[in-house]
């Protein structure tokens, strides 16, 4: 049997202020740090070791992996990609969840944020909140810089790198930690558990709490559990 730890990062100042973050590079709130911290906590004290960590390019994600890490004193490679980023919220990143449903109706913020193949509203290629602005996405085609997206497509990259580098290292024996985003773990969870698009819709995840998967040699789910 094989294990595979995933975890959301810590609640951000963003989650907090109840804003639509995306590719929004904010950092964890205070509470999110000792969410990130708790975990760590946890992990050590119920005898999980790692050698290898995924991670997005996203600071809150980063910063959660690092406490974690420094909790459980250990020092492993760690691998950051863009495919892992949060889902790209497009036009509404950066606006209030309450008064975005005050101005659209609950209805179309909830098919926004939740169903499997609607969009919101796409950024323009001028506005500042465009990643191609950002030198860490400096290498990505026109193509794979997204002016939103939705949950179908935060699933078709996060699967990419899943297959390209994280089921191979599991593969290969080796112990995986991937902290990521509600939407990016929401999609390889779909995957794994081979979900319909009705039953992701209701899927939320915990911050901060550790997500055990076992899983067969052929990388089928056995079970999965929180740790916390």
């Amino acid at each position: 049997m094989k294990k595979l730890v995933l975890v959301r990062h810590g609640e951000s100042i963003w989650n907090l202020e109840n804003k639509f973050t995306g590719w929004t590079d904010v950092g964890l709130s205070e509470r999110g740090i000792k969410e990130a911290k708790d975990a760590g906590k946890v992990l050590k004290e119920k005898g999980y070791t790692f050698d290898i960590a995924y991670t997005s390019f996203l600071t809150r994600a980063k910063d959660t992996l690092d406490y974690i890490l420094k909790e459980m004193k250990i020092n492993i490679p760690i691998e950051s990609s863009w495919r892992l980023n949060e889902r790209h919220y497009g036009a509404l990143q950066g606006l209030n969840k309450a008064e975005t449903k005050d101005k659209y109706g609950e209805k179309q913020v909830l098919l926004w944020r939740r169903s499997m193949d609607v969009r919101p509203p796409a950024l323009s290629l001028d506005d500042k909140r465009y990643p191609g602005n950002d030198p860490r996405y400096q290498e990505l085609s026109k193509e794979e810089l997204p002016l939103c997206e939705n949950l179908e497509d935060t699933i078709k990259r996060v699967l990419v790198y899943w297959e390209s580098d994280i089921k191979p290292s599991i593969l290969n024996g080796k112990k995986v930690l991937i902290v990521a985003h509600g939407n990016s773990l929401r999609g390889l969870m779909k995957y794994l558990d081979q979900m319909t698009d009705e039953e992701v819709i209701d899927l939320e995840i915990q911050t901060g709490n550790p997500i055990c998967y076992e899983l067969d040699d052929n990388l089928k789910p056995i079970r999965h559990y929180y740790l916390k």
